[in-house]
């Protein structure tokens, strides 16, 4: 393996001072959200800890769509599976040996073979992540077999997340319909409504945050990583240079619907529904857009669009009922004008001015910064070029 090649991995990017400012912007905002228990009233802070959840689809979907040239419009597809998956072990542990009450409203008199698995946690909890996972992976697979890319792709995944809506709501007797899933008692033993289990549902939560965010960065900056942004960059070369492209496209797909699902299960406890109206196409539309706003290609934008579009939605709601919508549609156009990549990834150069003026002394890599992906695509400016990358992952084998 040559020097260069090893300049290029961690050594680099740790090194890098604009990496350093932005991990300490980020530390910052994980240690603010730990403390909120402390400044939030419960109210606030159960609002606070389904904006995470969401904070964690925006991250998927950055994966999918700003580092890997995917545009999805279903994911609330994936965010329903995982919450209707946990809702299930929820709404029968809560009714005990009989029936939900929804399935004898609607005439049955036993248990849909389908539900009983969902009995047991063993199986409810791993499906919230595989189910997502194989769903999106097997679509995934076939559609990019098929070369299906670009406008093609969005339209399918919606219309995806079309049908599923319609096909719940027509199922009244075995999903609860347009009503969906709701009455929950407790979760392993505790009790939902209670201050304390929220609470402990909102720090859960923000660890859950916390290590998506640590994977997705160990994604981004490794070789799997680079040819993710090859692919974005330039499928074609990709795929003459001998790279599977569609197993690659349809292994990041999965990867953003299982981060979907363990959102869905999250959210689930914190709100106490799941129902069609939460994967719907307008849901999975306005998750893009909080990736949109934060930041594509950022993983900070992610999270910073999905609490910020988040929040303002509540503000607006509550002060202003009846014109709300329109406040939050002028903000969506004002951001698209004004800032076109995004609140971080417009931050990116002044935290790159920040760090070359810093009076800290920093170690340099020996490299040129060419040679650094990391920092660059972690903030959205200056993302290396697909060939660029593909070159330097085709360098990285070649050095093993």
């Amino acid at each position: 393996m040559s020097a260069a090649t090893t300049a290029t991995r961690p050594q680099g990017l740790l090194a890098d001072r604009r990496f350093q400012i932005e991990m300490a912007l980020v530390i910052v905002g994980f240690v603010l959200l730990a403390l909120a228990p402390l400044y939030l009233s419960d109210f606030r802070l159960n609002q606070m800890g389904k904006f995470l959840t969401f904070a964690i689809v925006a991250i998927g979907i950055d994966l999918l769509w700003g580092y890997t040239g995917m545009l999805s419009l279903g994911q609330g597809v994936f965010f329903g599976l995982g919450g209707y998956a946990m809702a299930m072990y929820l709404k029968l542990h809560a009714s005990g040996d009989a029936l939900p009450d929804f399935m004898g409203w609607s005439g049955l008199t036993s248990l849909p073979w389908f539900w009983q698995p969902f009995r047991h946690a063993w199986f409810a909890l791993p499906m919230v992540i595989v189910g997502p996972g194989i769903v999106a992976f097997v679509f995934g697979y076939v559609l990019f077999r098929s070369r299906v890319t670009g406008v093609y792709f969005s339209i399918v995944t919606q219309a995806l997340a079309l049908i599923l809506s319609v096909f719940l709501v027509g199922q009244q007797a075995y999903t609860g319909g347009t009503n969906g899933l709701t009455n929950y008692t407790d979760l392993f033993g505790a009790t939902l409504r209670s201050a304390d289990t929220r609470q402990t549902l909102y720090l859960v939560t923000l660890v859950v945050l916390a290590v998506t965010y640590a994977f997705a960065r160990l994604v981004t900056g490794s070789r799997l990583g680079r040819v993710m942004v090859a692919v974005r960059d330039d499928e074609a070369r990709a795929r003459f240079a001998g790279y599977n492209v569609a197993l690659v496209k349809a292994s990041v797909f999965a990867l953003a619907g299982g981060l979907a699902g363990i959102a869905g299960a999250l959210f689930v406890p914190q709100v106490g529904i799941i129902s069609p109206a939460n994967l719907g196409v307008v849901p999975s539309i306005e998750m893009v857009l909080w990736v949109a706003i934060g930041g594509r290609g950022t993983l900070a934008g992610a999270v910073v669009g999905a609490l910020a579009v988040s929040w303002m939605r509540s503000v607006f709601s509550e002060a202003y009922p009846e014109s709300w919508l329109y406040l939050l549609g002028a903000m969506f156009v004002a951001s698209v004008v004004l800032v076109p990549k995004g609140v971080v990834g417009s931050v990116g150069p002044l935290i790159a001015r920040l760090a070359g003026r810093s009076p800290f002394r920093f170690a340099r890599a020996a490299v040129p910064p060419a040679a650094q992906p990391g920092p660059e695509a972690a903030l959205g400016g200056g993302v290396p070029r697909g060939t660029e990358v593909l070159a330097r992952a085709e360098g990285a084998t070649d050095g093993d």
